[in-house]
């Protein structure tokens, strides 16, 4: 007989014939379908009891949370801006009235012209004699005697207003200049400037050891006073010390000769590549 055909209640019945049914274990095993029914309905009744107040609630505060748009009329006032007083017009100076110079004796000029013959008297130019101390003029003119090359234009009675002098504009009044009429000049030239840079450069270690060479630009001033100041590389750092090294050396040079500029001595910029080079083996 397959055990598993008969009903529950008989298979119990079977299983505890002759024991003692009253201990508790033949109570327990025949009420188990029932009391596992009845956990699950329980368990799905508190589920669905919570899970249906979370969605009430959630509706109510949803439908209670409903707040229609509050419209505000808000009233931008501008301030008053006070435009500028315009500004005022200056009239225009009174032109100076300068009186011409006077009208002087002129003769006029004749350009000489090879002819064959004779020339009438009244052709002939004027004797130097005769000129005198007229002007030449492309006409005859009448009038003081007096040579017209020699006028005073700057008195104020010939129609000048004095003598006009320039005034020397100062030197560096806007920094060091780039080119100048006279370049600065190491002394003793180039073959001065290179023996002093064979003589005072050394060859930064770090740059030794990692093998770096190439040229160092260093832009510096020359002042007027023929001073170096304001050194710096310029261009992209090689690096190993070699643009330190350049500084140092530039700037314990001694003075140069100064830039010129309209017969003065100016500041200038000054450009001198000094080239890094490691002997090879």
């Amino acid at each position: 007989m397959d055990s598993t055909k008969i009903p529950g209640n008989e298979f119990l019945d079977i299983l505890f014939y002759g024991r003692n049914k009253d201990y508790g274990a033949y109570e327990l095993r025949s009420r188990y379908d029932k009391r596992v029914r009845n956990a699950i309905i329980g368990t799905a009744s508190i589920m669905i009891v919570m899970i249906g107040g979370y969605v009430l609630n959630n509706t109510l505060m949803a439908a209670g949370n409903v707040h229609p748009p509050v419209f505000t009329k808000e009233v931008i006032k501008l301030d008053d801006i006070k435009l500028p007083d315009p500004d005022p017009v200056i009239p225009p100076p009174t032109p100076v009235q300068n009186t011409p110079p006077p009208a002087v004796a002129a003769v006029s000029y004749v350009e000489p012209e090879i002819v064959a013959g004779d020339v009438a008297p009244e052709e002939m130019p004027p004797r130097m004699a005769d000129i005198g101390n007229k002007a030449i003029a492309v006409e005859n003119r009448e009038g003081a005697d007096g040579d017209v090359n020699n006028i005073d234009l700057g008195t104020s009675d010939r129609g000048g207003t004095g003598v006009v002098k320039s005034e020397a504009v100062a030197p560096d009044a806007s920094g060091p200049m780039s080119f100048v009429e006279i370049m600065p000049e190491y002394p003793g030239g180039e073959t001065a400037l290179m023996k002093y840079l064979n003589k005072n450069m050394k060859y930064p270690h770090v740059a030794q050891e990692n093998e770096i060479q190439g040229t160092v630009f260093v832009q510096f001033v020359v002042n007027r006073d023929g001073s170096i100041s304001n050194v710096k590389t310029v261009g992209a750092p090689k690096g190993g010390g070699l643009e330190d090294e350049a500084v140092r050396v530039v700037s314990n040079m001694s003075k140069w000769k100064p830039g010129r500029q309209n017969g003065q001595n100016v500041a200038v910029f000054f450009n001198l590549p000094i080239r890094f080079l490691l002997n090879q083996q």
